[in-house]
């Protein structure tokens, strides 16, 4: 049986390029509550960019972390990374992010 995280990463595959999940939604379709758990999953990630913990983002559309760390420059990396996807982010939060949300 896959360990938690790697039930994490695959989950977060299915998330296609222009679109962003959030660790809630990730912890939903694993039937948990653990939102903190999918956050040390993406932080730890061994996979990037081929699992794309990038799009992953805070419920209410914020940016929230990106690599372990909260740093200016890290989110920065972030939010970069978004916009070539086509994401529009002002004031660190996603632009139309109920259109641009993916549920599982």
């Amino acid at each position: 049986m896959k360990s938690f995280n790697e039930r994490c990463y695959s989950l977060l595959k299915k998330v296609p390029r222009g679109k962003v999940t959030t660790y809630k939604e990730i912890a939903h379709a694993l039937k948990t509550r653990a939102y903190q758990a999918v956050g040390n999953a993406m932080r730890n990630n061994p996979y990037s960019p081929e699992v794309p913990c990038h799009r992953v983002v805070k419920s209410e559309g914020s940016i929230g972390g990106f690599r372990g760390e909260k740093t200016g420059k890290v989110i920065s990396d972030k939010i970069s990374m978004l916009r070539k996807e086509g994401i529009i982010i002002e004031n660190k939060k996603i632009k139309n992010f109920e259109k641009k949300l993916f549920t599982f």
